[in-house]
């Protein structure tokens, strides 16, 4: 990518958009564009060509997307698939329309079977039944690999989609009820920690294995991507290693200070036993992560702070 080429981030206040933008910004790219959902609505079509028009992106990243924890997908299915189902239509149809040179669509690690086997492969996509839980949002994003994969066949569009594992980090959801585990523990031993309470419930068992990565290494693989790679297939992006739930709530107590007792409510949903994706695709081009888990849960938490 030129550094004055005109670069669209799709979502750049939410977790994903703002460290694209950071990392871009880092790199010396000086020509960005974003808009808040104010100044457009992802949701109408007509918007969003209009917007296409004027603007002549090169460069497009979709990082916008209606996102939530197991509790939000579980709740609210229509919304979860609607939203995104339009938002992705719109902005790969529009980058098509708008002869855009390079659109990256980000996808999740959830568009995977619930028991496939594991390291997930990118092969292993629609190899069985998706987890019951998030299955709207994967629905979704399934469909948003598809369209890309479909420009690319029928109109030659360079469209790549980028499947990243589990993400934390600044500008992060710390809500109870629709975050995801990780900033949901964030707060949750923080407030423990300043009322001074002696438990922390946390859902389930914590026997899952989770994968983690900072947002900001995903960015510049994003980065990287764009500039390196070129394929139908979609590719993930990953730590390379997973941890218990267990563990990783021990690793949120140590770094928050909390010195009280984790009690595990074994009534609340699990979620997937497992997922590690498998990266070794990715760091055969030459691309790995920097940012470890404690560093990065400590740089998170100093987010939570501010």
């Amino acid at each position: 990518m030129d550094r004055n080429a005109r670069i669209y981030v799709a979502g750049h206040r939410g977790l994903v958009g703002s460290a694209l933008w950071r990392e871009l910004q880092a790199q010396g790219f000086n020509n960005l564009i974003g808009r808040t959902r104010a100044e457009l609505d992802l949701l109408d079509a007509a918007a969003v060509r209009q917007f296409y028009a004027s603007e002549k992106p090169d460069y497009v990243f979709v990082a916008a997307a209606k996102v939530g924890g197991i509790w939000a997908n579980d709740k609210h299915p229509a919304e979860f698939l609607y939203e995104n189902l339009h938002v992705q239509d719109h902005l790969i149809h529009g980058a098509y329309e708008a002869k855009v040179r390079k659109l990256l669509f980000l996808g999740s690690s959830c568009i995977y079977p619930k028991l496939a086997p594991q390291p997930l492969k990118e092969e292993y996509l629609l190899t069985g039944p998706l987890e019951p839980t998030n299955e709207w949002y994967a629905i979704a994003k399934i469909a948003g690999i598809k369209m890309c994969q479909a420009y690319r066949r029928q109109y030659d569009c360079d469209f790549i989609s980028v499947m990243p594992t589990n993400l934390y980090g600044p500008n992060d959801n710390y809500d109870l009820q629709n975050s995801h585990v990780l900033p949901a523990l964030i707060r949750k031993f923080h407030e423990a920690k300043t009322s001074n309470a002696k438990t922390v419930t946390c859902w389930g068992t914590g026997s899952p294995l989770r994968e983690f990565l900072y947002v900001d290494d995903l960015a510049r693989a994003c980065v990287f991507l764009m500039e390196n790679y070129s394929e139908e297939q979609f590719i993930n992006v990953g730590y390379g290693s997973d941890i218990s739930i267990r563990d990783l709530t021990e690793v949120v107590r140590k770094v928050i200070g909390f010195a009280g007792e984790i009690v595990w409510d074994k009534s609340k949903p699990d979620g997937t036993p497992r997922k590690l994706m498998d990266s070794s695709r990715l760091f055969a081009l030459g691309w790995k992560p920097k940012i470890d888990l404690e560093t990065g849960i400590g740089l998170a938490y100093q987010d939570f702070l501010k």
